[in-house]
């Protein structure tokens, strides 16, 4: 005699419901509110980032421009309309900046004192870096530690020795004197940048050149520095930066007119005339000092961008 089957008991061949259809469905529903939550926010934080980055290029490039179209005006125009456009072209203005005011004197200076102190520094940054991470040896912390402390030393401090320690040495008020300064000053910050850079460099390839037969100065110099030269591109710009905008060394350890640099002969210009100032010669020079920073950064600035991140710290 056949059981009559029970609401309970579930037909043959009929498999028992769970939760887990609900619980898959809350999953989904749960996912997809936090993907548009998520999606929201990215787009917040990219409205927010272009709104800053948008204000910031104004607040940069409006001044440049400013200074730009004031190099093509009169004294006179830049007084009575600062902001209109010029007449005509004032091209005199470049030309009596670069001869009346001496600004092509200064910038010579510049050029020779930056290039010689930024060459210096790349080799010689590169050579320590390399040393201290690639070898070990006695003394390899204390040195690293030690330039590390340097980065961290203001250079106002250092004015009145490095005053004297340069005219015992005869190099006070002369080129040379302000190249080994600048050297001195922008060789720590060098190190501590390329250490990251030597640092991560495989270890296969500088045994695959000391197999080979290469020495060690071969093998710093055909293979393991071309290899960085993303990090010796981005810290040469940084540098560049540096040396061409110091103002205070120069002021200090260089007093003659003829050794002075951009920035003194920027200062000068100013306030030598007294009331009588050519403002169309002063934006023009402004303009003559501001160029080459321009140029170096437009034509480097992707190697910049692409190379800062993929040193790793100590």
């Amino acid at each position: 005699m056949s059981r009559s089957k029970t609401p309970q008991e579930p037909s043959a061949g009929v498999a028992p419901q769970t939760g887990s259809a609900p619980q898959t469905v809350e999953a989904r529903q749960t996912g997809r509110v936090h993907q548009i939550r998520s999606t929201a926010s990215d787009k917040a934080v990219a409205t927010a980032s272009h709104t800053l980055l948008g204000i910031w290029s104004v607040i940069v490039i409006v001044p440049f421009l400013w200074t730009l179209i004031s190099s093509f005006k009169t004294s006179a125009q830049i007084l009575s309309s600062p902001f209109s456009l010029p007449d005509k072209l004032h091209f005199e203005n470049y030309i009596n900046a670069w001869n009346t005011a001496g600004i092509g004197r200064f910038f010579f200076n510049t050029i020779l004192v930056v290039g010689s102190a930024l060459f210096l520094t790349m080799m010689l940054g590169a050579m320590l870096a390399y040393v201290l991470a690639r070898f070990r040896f006695p003394g390899n912390r204390l040195i690293y530690n030690v330039m590390l402390a340097a980065m961290s030393f203001p250079v106002f401090l250092a004015i009145v020795p490095l005053f004297f320690i340069l005219k015992n040495m005869l190099l006070l008020d002369t080129l040379p004197g302000l190249i080994i300064t600048y050297v001195a000053f922008s060789l720590p910050f060098t190190m501590f940048f390329l250490y990251a850079f030597f640092k991560q460099l495989p270890q296969d390839i500088y045994e695959a050149a000391v197999v080979d037969g290469a020495g060690e100065w071969r093998t710093f110099f055909q293979v393991m520095l071309p290899m960085s030269t993303p990090g010796i591109a981005s810290v040469s710009i940084l540098n560049f930066l540096g040396l061409w905008n110091q103002y205070l060394l120069p002021l200090v350890l260089n007093p003659s007119q003829e050794n002075w640099v951009l920035s003194q002969g920027m200062a000068s210009f100013a306030s030598k005339a007294g009331y009588a100032v050519d403002f169309g010669a002063l934006f023009a020079a402004a303009v003559i000092t501001i160029i080459p920073v321009l140029v170096i950064y437009v034509i480097f600035q992707r190697r910049l961008q692409g190379s800062v991140s993929q040193g790793t710290f100590r």
